[in-house]
């Protein structure tokens, strides 16, 4: 199954409680970048995003409530290209069952996935970043013993 990002590209943006603050100064940063791009993302911080930067981004339910399977089966659609989340490994989620559930479905369609603003900065400074790009997302299960 070959998958062409435009180059335009639909990204997911996400937080946890304790990372939001850091994800909206990273897009108010990369505002005008950001700016023409397609922007979804969960609840709250989709909300602030765009409050505190002007970016357009389409919410969705908060990430307990139900966002983060929402953002998943938009990746299983073909409707995310990238996914920004800014996750808290020092904070236990209750919603984390639902978390690993949007990872698992982003690695299985290969799709780039930045946990921390490192990650988001290369990500977003790739030559890649503003061209289209096609691939075949390859799914690897492991062998049966005999």
């Amino acid at each position: 199954m070959e998958r062409t990002m435009s180059a335009t590209k639909h990204i997911a943006l996400i937080a946890h409680d304790n990372m939001k603050e850091s994800l909206i100064e990273w897009c108010a940063e990369h505002s005008q970048i950001l700016a023409r791009h397609f922007l979804c993302g969960t609840g709250t911080t989709a909300h602030l995003i765009n409050e505190k930067t002007g970016l357009p981004v389409t919410p969705y339910l908060s990430g307990p409530l139900g966002g983060d399977q929402q953002i998943g089966a938009k990746v299983a659609e073909g409707h995310i290209d990238i996914i920004i989340f800014f996750s808290d490994p020092l904070t236990a989620q209750p919603h984390d069952p639902d978390v690993k559930a949007l990872l698992r479905i982003a690695q299985v369609y290969d799709i780039p996935i930045a946990n921390n603003r490192a990650t988001a900065n290369f990500i977003i400074t790739s030559p890649l970043f503003s061209q289209s790009y096609t691939y075949t997302p390859h799914i690897h299960f492991p062998l049966k013993n005999k």
